[in-house]
């Protein structure tokens, strides 16, 4: 007699997940970022133009709670900046 293929046991979610699931938590992006000297940032005014050591075409950084998530395009949603998630880090498709 054959054994039968175990199914795979769905895990029943943890009781009081609905209270955790409304908690508030922070999403930041990060553009790039750069390395300058002091004397360089004192120097710094109204139309200054900083630039960043990240490509204009690479991906941005989607954090939430400071703990990098995800990565996507920059795009433009009526008169506000949205972004688009192209990458979530560490999950597997």
């Amino acid at each position: 007699m054959e054994n039968p293929t175990p199914h795979p046991v769905a895990e029943a979610p943890p009781p009081n997940l609905g209270v955790l699931l409304d908690i508030p938590v922070n999403l930041s992006v990060e553009l790039g970022a750069c390395h300058l000297p002091m004397q360089e940032v004192l120097r710094l005014g109204v139309g200054s133009v900083v630039p960043l050591e990240k490509p204009a075409d690479a991906p941005v950084d989607l954090f939430v709670n400071r703990k990098l998530f995800a990565r996507g395009e920059v795009v433009v949603v009526e008169d506000h900046f949205g972004i688009k998630v192209t990458e979530i880090v560490g999950k597997q498709g």
